[in-house]
């Protein structure tokens, strides 16, 4: 598997200074991270359920996931403040590159009836967020092992200054956009 942070440096780089007449290479722009977070409502009944997902997202992400806490308490939701009801993990780095790597090549192809990602969800700032509705389609999930299917968000974190840049870089690394 090659390297997608060599090809970045190689093919990504000069083809988006060439594009945007930067005039400096540190104008560029590069991911910064990637955020995962599964959200998980049923949490607040059952405390084994955080377990199952950090250890579901650690699998996919191939780093360890952290519990995240509610900041308030909500009484219509049954939820106190500092309450376990998600779990986040931040990618840098080769680990971020490898994971991207995956989702773009494996894991969205095997959404049914796939015809790309949304184009339009970028957040203004050169970000992009993605939502999938099943960890299923990661190889590293097992059908059997899983007690329920859930969603989760990936956020592309860039240093891009406008979602123009931002596209163009998701689309040289790779990143099947809807056409």
């Amino acid at each position: 598997m090659a390297r997608l942070r060599d090809y970045y440096k190689s093919e990504v780089a000069p083809a988006l200074m060439k594009k945007f007449n930067y005039k400096s290479p540190m104008q560029i722009p590069r991911f910064d991270k990637i955020v995962i977070n599964v959200g998980t409502g049923d949490a607040k009944d059952n405390s084994k359920v955080i377990e199952n997902v950090i250890e579901e997202v650690t699998m996919i992400s191939g780093q360890k996931a952290v519990p995240t806490y509610a900041k308030k308490s909500v009484a219509n939701f049954k939820l106190r403040q500092g309450m376990k009801i998600g779990v986040k993990v931040t990618l840098r780095g080769e680990k971020m590159y490898e994971f991207m790597d995956r989702l773009f090549n494996f894991s969205l192809p095997r959404v049914r009836d796939f015809k790309g990602i949304n184009p339009n969800a970028f957040d203004g700032r050169g970000n992009y967020s993605l939502g999938l509705k099943e960890q299923l389609i990661f190889p590293e999930i097992e059908y059997d092992k899983i007690e329920k299917i859930r969603g989760m968000d990936i956020a592309f974190v860039t240093t891009a200054q406008t979602d123009e840049e931002a596209r163009e870089l998701l689309t040289l690394m790779g990143a099947p956009f809807a056409k």
